[in-house]
């Protein structure tokens, strides 16, 4: 437990990993390198530092599993949930975590964005912060060369995925249009971001190319129609495959290549519900929770936009 005064708290998904810091953490920023979205399966991850002197795990170590990214460089994620959970820098100094996955207001907001050379394709920044090719200076650096080139096999139709380790890989077929963005606090925990970007398709346009084994389902007992899927070695990301289901939400910051598809709507932007360090700056549909029966992101307008 943690004896020290503690101002901030977090966990992951499930509940099972959770932590402490104390004092104020800062600074705040969101990295759009493959390594931070293939882990979030958004369009971006949101990353917060915080000294270690400052930081406490209250619980759950013993269900962190740890990828090496590089030599130097590792990130962690719930065994359970698959949620990220904070980890520490090469020189143990600074801790850096989830953004998502905080309890409480943390009183700081984005600074900049990273690693925008190789932002996802289907995704527009549409705010005024700053932007840098790689890291931004003076902030905890993700590997240049965060993953592995994946080399899909000859004869894919598709959208292609995969996770870091390159043990599991997929492709996605058929036309896509539509990625939605959800900032409730379940999809926030999942991603560690500011909302999930999920592609939506069919279930017959998932095409498993390999490691399948490697693929965990996680289902929240108190939402069971709420479930994340994971690679179990490195964590990234991966559609929840259940039996008989007729359409599938697919984490698109995991996939290799432009699906076409690109952001039509946000949902669960309540007050309530939406991160209070995070603005939506785009002029897409916003919906207070659920997008209304009808809704055709085609003709927004029709049924009005806002929360």
């Amino acid at each position: 437990m943690v004896e020290k005064d503690t101002s901030m708290r977090g966990s992951c998904l499930c509940g099972a990993v959770a932590y402490a810091v104390a004092g104020q953490p800062g600074p705040m920023w969101h990295c759009h390198c493959v390594s931070c979205r293939k882990l979030s399966g958004a369009a971006f991850a949101t990353h917060v530092a915080a000294l270690a002197a400052d930081f406490a795990w209250l619980r759950g170590q013993e269900t962190i599993t740890h990828y090496a990214l590089s030599a130097v460089s590792t990130r962690s994620f719930c065994s359970h949930c698959g949620a990220v959970v904070p980890y520490a820098m090469g020189d143990g100094r600074r801790m850096v975590l989830p953004a998502g996955g905080l309890d409480d207001d943390p009183g700081v907001r984005p600074c900049a964005h990273g690693h925008v050379a190789v932002q996802a394709p289907w995704h527009t920044i549409t705010d005024t912060l700053p932007r840098f090719i790689t890291s931004p200076p003076d902030l905890p650096a993700c590997p240049p060369q965060s993953v592995r080139h994946q080399t899909h096999p000859r004869g894919t139709e598709g959208t292609c995925g995969s996770c870091l380790c390159g043990g599991v890989v997929y492709e996605v077929r058929g036309t896509l249009e539509v990625i939605k963005n959800c900032h409730c606090y379940r999809d926030r925990k999942m991603t560690g971001s500011a909302h999930d970007s999920c592609l939506l398709a069919p279930a017959s346009a998932w095409h498993g190319l390999q490691g399948e084994d490697l693929l965990v389902v996680y289902s929240l007992p108190e939402a069971p129609g709420f479930r994340t899927g994971f690679c179990r070695v490195c964590g990234t990301s991966l559609p929840a495959l259940v039996p008989h289901a007729e359409s599938l939400c697919i984490p698109a910051g995991a996939l290799d290549n432009d699906p076409g598809a690109r952001a039509r709507y946000h949902i669960f932007c309540g007050e309530q519900e939406k991160a209070p360090w995070f603005a939506i700056t785009d002029d897409l549909p916003q919906f207070a929770r659920y997008a209304p029966p009808g809704f055709d992101w085609r003709h927004p307008r029709v049924l009005g936009q806002g929360t």
